[in-house]
């Protein structure tokens, strides 16, 4: 079995360090690369690895800063032409918004390093947005936050005792005007915090969320910035 491809945290990762490497610096001995290595086999979505000595090993991460030297207009050379649309579209999103990703690969980092990591990983496994602009993890940390039941339904109790009902804060939509009785209470809340600036440890207040329906709610995790 081959090693599985890169994830879009593992690239932002990757990119990331390479924006801070000169390329000569660029090797399996560097110690800065030898510690992204030691972090992308610490994630738990590739418990079966087919090989633990290969997988995202030194030399293996030195040779996706190649494949990113392949893709900079910047560089003279030629890198190792080899890369993935993905490693190609993220170095694009990403070669003008370089503070952007230091942001949220610190962030990645921080979610990693928490004691609640992978109580989130394990609660959110099945959890999938490949639109989220934070990959995976963040994406994670974000909806587990948006899910605390008891914080969730304050929310709504503090909004319908200022509104008088639970009508999506963007569209307007309300569940119960349209469909009745069966849509009485029937909200959902999201975190208005950017997904690199939350932190697993940090508290969320009410304030921190807004009433929204499973149609905007969905369109923002994919990316919609409403006006």
């Amino acid at each position: 079995m081959k090693n599985p491809n890169w994830e879009r945290d593992e690239v932002m990762l990757a990119l990331d360090l390479y924006f801070n490497l000169k390329p000569g610096q660029i090797s399996a001995n560097n110690v800065d690369i030898t510690n992204l290595s030691n972090l992308l086999n610490r994630l738990p979505r590739f418990d079966g690895k087919p090989d633990n000595g290969s997988f995202r090993n030194p030399n293996g991460v030195s040779l996706k800063m190649s494949n990113f030297l392949a893709i900079d207009p910047s560089y003279d050379g030629k890198g190792m032409a080899a890369y993935s649309k993905l490693d190609e579209s993220i170095f694009n999103e990403f070669k003008d918004q370089q503070d952007l990703l230091s942001e949220i690969a610190k962030s990645i980092k921080k979610a990693i390093e928490t004691s609640d990591f992978i109580k989130v990983e394990s609660a959110l496994a099945k959890e999938e947005n490949s639109f989220a602009k934070e990959g995976k993890i963040l994406y994670r940390l974000h909806r587990y936050k948006e899910r605390n039941v008891s914080l969730v339904n304050r929310k709504k109790q503090q909004y319908l005792k200022r509104h008088g009902n639970l009508a999506c804060e963007l569209c307007r939509f309300d569940f119960h005007a349209v469909y009745g009785e069966v849509g009485k209470d029937f909200a959902e809340c999201h975190h208005k915090t950017p997904l690199y600036s939350l932190d697993v440890e940090t508290n969320t207040h009410l304030d921190d969320l807004m009433i929204i329906c499973s149609n905007c709610h969905r369109m923002v995790h994919r990316g919609w910035i409403p006006n």
